[in-house]
This record gives structure tokens, sequence and C-alpha cells, in this order.
């Protein structure tokens, strides 16, 4: 449904989004995680034909967008960061007006309409002007008009800045609605919210693909962890006598235990934990947890992004 290649974005000197490629298929859910000005937003407005990408090409639902710009846009439902809205007019001739702008024949308005505002839950305010509005109806308005033409794909950017807790459960609940009958990517830098409603994640950071990957693949983790109260001037030769084991970080102390990461020599995670805790018992050493590491989205995502969080502290 849609295919990114070599997307690059430049703004003079400065590369916002660099050699991005990504492939998204019918039905999923997909989340563009990253920092504010990872170069989600511009990845978006590239793949939905608002901004010209420097490099690559986009194609959306088997339409180049650069070659077939309205063929391709016909087939996306947008919702743009900040949702803009023309705040005198009611909610019913936003939507009027809306469908006119994309081209729904006159006999078939009406029909658009009613449905996108039951699909949103905006049946109690079809005459209420915009801007009497809450922030979160704002933004069932701008999902509306995103998916008036019933779109194939439906890109929401931040779809949830700016909601409050309650606001934010009737949106996620709308994006599982939505994936139902489109292929829904959205973008956020809030790690609860991918968790909550997608299938995968597309973490980009400082303009690259860093991982992309289904959510249910982020789960195991290849090392063990140890806590014992060993030091590692203790620990590190005992565990060293180990064939089991192929490397030794020391993760963390408080005084009385010290947390270890141990990379495995390719034993099974079972046998080699068995071993070493023999090993740690048999030394004398009290053993407080001996386990598989588990590392989910947002250990993963710190990971990814530690890089970028240094740079900003060095050029502060």
């Amino acid at each position: 449904m849609i295919s990114a290649k070599n997307l690059t974005r430049n703004y003079g000197s400065f590369t916002a989004v660099d050699n991005v490629s990504f492939t998204i298929g019918d039905g999923e859910i997909v989340g563009l995680l990253g920092h504010n000005g990872a170069g989600k937003t511009t990845i978006m407005k590239m793949l939905t034909g608002f901004l010209e990408p420097t490099g690559g090409s986009v194609t959306i639902n088997g339409c180049d967008i650069e070659t077939g710009r309205s063929r391709a846009q016909a087939h996306v439902g947008y919702l743009p960061e900040n949702c803009p809205l023309y705040l005198e007019m009611t909610v019913a001739g936003f939507l009027d007006y809306a469908a006119e702008l994309k081209g729904i024949a006159n006999g078939e308005k009406a029909d658009a309409i009613k449905e996108a505002i039951a699909a949103t839950g905006l049946q109690d305010k079809i005459m209420a002007p915009i801007s009497s509005l809450s922030r979160g109806y704002r933004q069932r308005v701008g999902v509306a008009q995103a998916i008036l033409h019933n779109p194939k794909i439906v890109i929401l950017d931040e779809p949830t800045n700016g909601l409050d807790p309650s606001q934010i459960k009737h949106m996620r609940a709308l994006i599982k609605r939505l994936a139902q009958n489109a292929t829904v990517m959205l973008s956020t830098h809030i790690l609860q919210e991918v968790a909550a409603v997608c299938g995968r994640v597309i973490i980009i950071d400082r303009g690259k693909v860093a991982l992309d990957k289904a959510l249910s693949e982020l789960g195991g983790g290849s090392r063990l962890l140890l806590v014992t109260d060993g030091t590692p001037d203790v620990t590190g030769p005992i565990l060293s006598a180990l064939n089991a084991v192929s490397r030794i970080d020391t993760l963390s102390s408080d005084g009385k235990a010290t947390t270890y990461g141990l990379s495995l020599n390719g034993q099974p995670a079972d046998e080699a934990a068995a071993r070493i805790a023999r090993a740690i018992n048999n030394a004398g050493l009290s053993l407080f947890a001996l386990h598989t590491e588990t590392r989910d989205l947002e250990t993963i995502f710190a990971e990814i992004t530690a890089g970028a969080r240094a740079q900003e502290v060095a050029h502060a």
C-alpha cells in the first residue's frame, strides 16, 4: 500500500530525512516513532504529496506520487499535525466543504458525511461551531475529514497530541476502528501510543530508520541478567571459567548487589542459567536473581536515541 525508497529531504545543508526506505502492507497499523525533530512529520508530508522529496520515491497503492500525485492522494486520508480547521465553521459546514475539495459527488456527499460523523462520534456536535469544541473533538473533526472519501490509507500526524487521558482513550479506539477497513500509519513521540494501537513500529532517529520491526518481535533478549552480591573482581573469574558465557557486562551496583548482563556462547539459556546458578552457589555468593533479559519498546527506544540526546547536550 505504501512504499518509500531512499526518501531524502534536505533544507539547505541540513538533512531532515536521510535515505529512508520502508514498505507498509494492506491492513497494517504502523507507528512512526521518534523524538520531536526526528523527521517524522517531514516523512508524512512526503508520503502524502504535500512536500517534494530531495531524493527517492513514494508509491501509494501502486501510484507514483511524483508522476500521479492526484491519483495517489485520492487513496489517502491525512490528518496533519495541529489539526488545521476553520474555527468559524460548524462541523457539518466544514465537512461539506472538505467533501467538495475531495471531489465527492453531490449525490454521495450526504452519505459520506453521515458515515464520517458516525465513525468519529460527532453526532451531537454536527451544528456546533468548531471554535466551541474541545481539543479532543477538534481532533475527531480532523479525522472525519480525513476519512470522508473512504480512503484505503489513513495517515495521522500526532493524533493524540494535547489530548487528556479520556480523549486519548477515544482516539485510540477510533484508530483501531479505522484499521478494520484501511491501512493506518500514525506518527508520535509517545511510546504508549505505539504500544496501545500498533502492530509494527518504525523508529526514526536523526532522519534515519533506526528500527523497523513488529512489536511482537521486540520482547526477547539475548542475554541473561544476573544479580548477586559478588563484586566484579570476584564474579568475573567465576563466570569466565564457564564456557557458556562469552561476555560479562557490569550494569549496575547499589553497594549490596551487582547486576551483570551475560552474553551466551550459543548454549540454550536454560542450560546456561543452571550452570551459572551452580557456580555462584558453589562460590558461596548470594544469588538474588537470574533471568532472561527483557527489552521492551521503552528500553529499545532509549538505546537508539541515546546518541541524539548526547549530541543535543554537546551542542547546548
